[in-house]
């Protein structure tokens, strides 16, 4: 272990063979912590001040926590083979699946994934006959996933509720927790609260996992929401051996729960903790270090560090000023292009707030035939096909699966419409029982038409005969099974079109995932298979291998590095996002973000912003505030050519009339910032531009012609 240490800087070895009690490590971006806590982990077990099953790592990917077990296996030997490494989500469907009867439910409970949890608040929300305008379930199930992650159930939110709007939401939250309890199913947030209440609840359970993890270390505390801090308050309770790693600077999940307070205040949590920075970089250049710095530096809820690197200053970051997104498109791909003979295309990213802005990407990126690659596109186990085979996987594993059942009957039955299911449901409903119990009871179905009742029946009778041999066949054997009974890989290749033959490859390629599965799973059970699906990300499915540019969103590029990063986009209202401007703590986690942004990169980093957008109608932009923050030294700005203005389209717009009666003081209505009042004008006729301040504080320059504008007083 002496020569390992070796290898490791001062604070990072200090790290490293900590000895007992809480350590807080803030570790910059490119700072070497995945190493830390791997040496760390392989330190407690050579040294002997631990055993490997006593060891407790928690990440926040399930390719994270792979590649660490793996690593920490080559360190020390198959003996630490046993350590817990996974992530939050994992750990938690694990325990809560042995100790399920004290939550009142069955080891074999399903999790639903986004889709699924869609369906269910849809469905609450059509029972009340609400209006899905202004309860959709996408608003619904976002204020039920902010209460779960501050532990708030429905009870509690319904006693805080001020208004109709949140009572209402307090009922759909009651009602869409009872129907998953009814399925035997839980929500992503379910795992992390109910295991919470479980050891809240459960004394001897708590201190069983107290006992059993002498040491727990936590990577990216800084994303940590509230059930999950207090869920390694709870587990570290008796020990207290906790270190956390994280960066303050790096915290850009507060939209999704994370409480940046739990790493800000972890000194005040564990007064005597111990704590280190690491401020050395690995990855980037001086120059990319100091633009980074320079931005995040004017956070006030930060802690006070600067990485500083051994690598040498690097190039001038590159600042291209284009005409519109679609140039910028252009732009990026040609830069591309020309340093394709210095680099592989897998060492191309583009970065980009939203999703929405791939599209333009992507076409400049097929019309050049340069590979690409998008993370965070539909995922594998998100297709339609691989869901519908997956219903069946899940209703076999557990039979009070609702939804699962709703869709093999919807995709494999004739004859069942909207009207047969609502009767389905309402029956159901009425006797307690799941779908599954109603259609085996009979009566409901003895109402449905010939064809309806043939569908069910050879439906039912698929159901029985897998039910009865799954456990005596593999789960590749079931997987099959499925497949031959429902003949839907024969009838997709059959059809022989392009979508059809896509289809049924995914479908062979499902075959292909399952019999992974079932080779390296140490219990490749029907449970474990689908809790793994359930529980992946779209990191965990990106092929970092593949020969493309990636592109990816700022938040999913966290943790990644490339040689050559394009972050575009940088227009205020878009980079900063106009929303996150209605607070201080929102507009410092954008700046949080584009610190990330350029952090990913490795050698040069390009930066573009165009002057106008053809997005919310044709608009003059203003430069990211970011970028002014960066020093006019570090940066080498670019102007590639302007388009011209098509002078006729100038001219008809300027015989509009509107700009002759837009004042100073004019109160204005714009499509998509909403209301706002002209502060100054600049030029006249087709060259008049307006500085309209909105009524968010947001202050907006447009060109009068093209912004779309009504006057509103």
């Amino acid at each position: 272990m002496k020569e390992l240490l070796k290898e490791l800087n001062p604070p990072q070895q200090e790290a490293v063979t900590h000895g007992q009690g809480p350590l807080l490590i803030l570790a910059g971006a490119g700072s070497g912590k995945t190493r830390v806590l791997t040496y760390r982990i392989a330190f407690l077990i050579a040294e002997k001040l631990t055993q490997p099953e006593n060891i407790l790592g928690v990440t926040f990917t399930n390719k994270a926590a792979g590649e660490m077990k793996e690593r920490v296996v080559n360190l020390v030997g198959v003996k630490s083979a046993n350590i817990w490494l996974s992530t939050f989500h994992s750990f938690c469907a694990r325990f809560l699946r042995q100790h399920a009867q004290h939550l009142g439910y069955s080891r074999h409970f399903s999790i639903y994934d986004d889709d699924d949890q869609s369906a269910l608040i849809n469905g609450c929300v059509k029972e009340r006959d609400l209006p899905k305008q202004r309860f959709s379930g996408s608003l619904v199930l976002n204020k039920i996933s902010a209460c779960k992650n501050i532990l708030m159930d429905w009870q509690n939110y319904h006693h805080h509720a001020h208004d109709y709007f949140e009572k209402t939401v307090a009922e759909l939250y009651q009602d869409y927790q009872t129907r998953l309890e009814k399925a035997n199913a839980m929500d992503f947030d379910d795992l992390l609260m109910l295991m919470v209440r479980l050891l809240q609840q459960e004394e001897s359970v708590l201190e069983k996992l107290q006992d059993r993890f002498q040491h727990i270390l936590v990577d990216e505390y800084q994303d940590t929401n509230h059930a999950q801090y207090v869920l390694v308050k709870l587990l570290s309770g008796k020990s207290r051996n906790l270190a956390v790693v994280g960066d303050d600077d790096q915290s850009i999940y507060g939209w999704r729960g994370a409480d940046l307070k739990n790493i800000l205040d972890f000194e005040r949590d564990y007064p005597d903790c111990k704590v280190i920075r690491l401020e050395q970089n690995y990855r980037s250049t001086q120059r990319i270090l100091e633009a980074a710095w320079s931005v995040v530096k004017n956070n006030l809820s930060r802690k006070e560090k600067k990485l500083w690197t051994e690598n040498t200053d690097g190039e001038t970051i590159k600042l291209l000023e284009v005409y519109d997104e679609r140039q910028e498109a252009q732009i990026v791909v040609e830069k591309i292009r020309e340093l394709k003979h210095k680099y592989g295309w897998s060492d191309f990213v583009i970065l980009y707030r939203t999703n929405a802005q791939s599209r333009i990407l992507e076409q400049s990126l097929r019309d050049s035939g340069t590979p690409y690659v998008i993370v965070g596109g539909v995922r594998f186990y998100e297709r339609k096909e691989i869901k519908d085979i997956l219903a069946f996987l899940k209703i076999l594993a557990n039979p009070k699966d609702d939804l699962s059942l709703k869709r093999i009957l919807k995709t494999f039955g004739e004859g069942i419409g909207e009207k047969s299911f609502s009767n389905l449901e309402r029956y159901a409903l009425s006797g307690g029982l799941s779908l599954l119990e109603t259609l085996k009871e009979g009566a409901v179905v003895a109402e449905f038409t010939s064809k309806a009742r043939k569908s069910i029946e050879r439906i039912a009778n698929w159901l029985r005969g897998l039910q009865e041999s799954k456990d005596n066949i593999t789960l590749s054997e079931l997987t099959e099974r499925i497949l031959e009974k429902t003949e839907y890989l024969d009838s997709l290749t059959a059809e022989r079109t392009e979508e059809s033959l896509s289809r049924a490859e995914n479908l062979r390629e499902l075959l292909v995932a399952v019999k992974e599965f079932s080779d390296r799973a140490e219990d490749p059970s029907l449970e474990n298979f689908l809790e793994e699906v359930a529980l992946i990300t779209d990191i965990d499915q990106w092929d970092n291998t593949k020969e493309a540019v990636s592109l990816m969103t700022l938040h999913s590029a966290k943790g990644l590095e490339f040689s050559v990063v394009f972050m575009v986009g940088l227009e205020e209202g878009l980079f900063p996002l106009s929303r996150s401007l209605e607070s201080i703590e929102q507009t410092e986690e954008e700046r949080r973000l584009f610190y990330v942004g350029c952090t990913r990169a490795k050698q040069l980093l390009y930066l573009s912003f165009a002057r106008m957008t053809n997005r919310f109608g044709q608009m003059l932009n203003l430069k990211s505030r970011f970028l002014d923050e960066i020093p006019e030294e570090l940066l080498e700005v670019e102007k590639p050519e302007q388009k011209r203005w098509d002078r006729a389209q100038e001219i008809a717009e300027a015989e509009s009339g509107l700009n002759s009666v837009l004042k100073v003081g004019s109160r204005i209505i714009h499509p998509f910032f909403g209301y706002g009042q002209v502060v100054s004008k600049e030029g006249s006729g087709e060259n008049l531009r307006l500085t309209v301040i909105f009524n968010r504080g947001m202050k907006k320059r447009l060109l009068a012609k093209y912004a779309d504008l009504e006057i509103v007083g």
